[in-house]
């Protein structure tokens, strides 16, 4: 019998969880929800059963065996109980950010590094939700055009800070004062995600640097980031500017994302066909378009990548990492 833990159930990401694993319905026998004290005793459906939210504690993974368990409970919740999760042999997906950079700690997009998640040791990393959508599409280009150089600039949504972010946006909107954000969203864009480091760079845009680094093994990329939010509900947007060490067609480029994994090419300047977020809110994939030549070096192209955030960028992903380990199981 295989049996899975969903960490953080009643969370944003957690309940986007649970939607996901409906829709896939993955060969695992046994769930059981956990969350913090504040949502002990909920009762939520879940694959055509009521099940009752338990709460997380040190006994959790040790009175009750699981094969697998799902985090998206915060970095502080994953430090304190996912190394206890693996050390009871459960392999654990965490979608925080507390193990992304540890070397002995896979940091896995299914359809660009996979190989990686077969070297875990009890813990694998699910990326930023920023970075997820960037790799899926630079992985396909990279294997043919050798990226050079990368320069993101983000437009991400609300729902990228959870619960309390989507709060901000809609009491803002009316007239009120922000909670969780340092000024008012509604009507504007913040270039402030996640702290401000020493190097004037945010948390949010290092973030980005060195996990594309890592995901797609080019320790020595050069890469650079600005990541804004925006008052957006749902879905990351994100303007990518990468050069090549080699030349391209433009249309081989098209040709190359279009036959790509999970990406979906949405192209068609003439008639206003683009990626935008409504269209893409609650999608797996991730739509590219707005694919131009930068004339302004030898082998440059702009990209404007749209993805659900929620979904590709944190739930989906992960489901998807535990979709290939029990497979692998199952082949084994």
């Amino acid at each position: 019998m295989i049996s899975c833990a969903i960490v953080g159930a009643t969370g944003l990401v957690g309940k986007t969880f649970l939607k996901v694993l409906e829709e896939k319905n993955l060969n695992i026998d046994e769930y059981v929800l956990f969350a913090s004290e504040r949502s002990k005793g909920k009762e939520i459906t879940f694959m055509e059963k009521n099940y009752i939210v338990q709460e997380l504690n040190e006994e959790s993974f040790t009175n009750q065996h699981f094969d697998y368990a799902l985090f998206s409970a915060g970095a502080k919740t994953s430090e304190k109980f996912a190394p206890i999760a693996a050390n009871a042999g459960t392999i654990v997906i965490d979608n925080s950010s507390c193990f992304r950079m540890k070397d002995n700690v896979p940091l896995v997009v299914p359809e660009v590094n996979l190989d990686d998640a077969w070297q875990n040791e009890g813990i694998i990393a699910n990326p930023n939700c920023s970075t997820i959508q960037a790799v899926v599409a630079l992985k396909p280009l990279h294997d043919k055009y050798l990226l050079k150089r990368v320069i993101y600039s983000t437009y991400q949504a609300v729902s990228g800070a959870g619960q309390k972010g989507v709060k901000d946006l809609v009491e803002t909107g009316n007239g009120g004062d922000p909670i969780y954000f340092p000024y008012v969203i509604s009507n504007n864009c913040l270039p402030h995600i996640d702290i401000f480091l020493e190097n004037d760079y945010t948390k949010e845009e290092m973030k980005m640097i060195e996990e594309t680094r890592k995901i797609m093994h080019l320790p020595n990329l050069a890469i650079t980031a600005t990541t804004v939010r925006v008052p957006v509900l749902n879905c990351h947007s994100e303007s990518v500017n990468v050069e090549f060490e080699n030349e391209y067609d433009i249309l081989d480029l098209k040709q190359n994302l279009s036959n790509s994994e999970s990406v979906v090419v949405l192209d068609d300047p003439s008639r206003k066909i683009y990626p935008i977020n409504t269209f893409v809110d609650g999608k797996d994939e991730v739509f590219v378009g707005r694919i131009r030549r930068d004339y302004s070096v030898k082998s440059g192209v702009n990209l404007w990548i749209v993805a659900d955030n929620i979904r590709k960028g944190a739930a989906t992903n992960a489901v998807q990492i535990l979709e290939k380990l029990l497979e692998k199981r199952l082949q084994e």
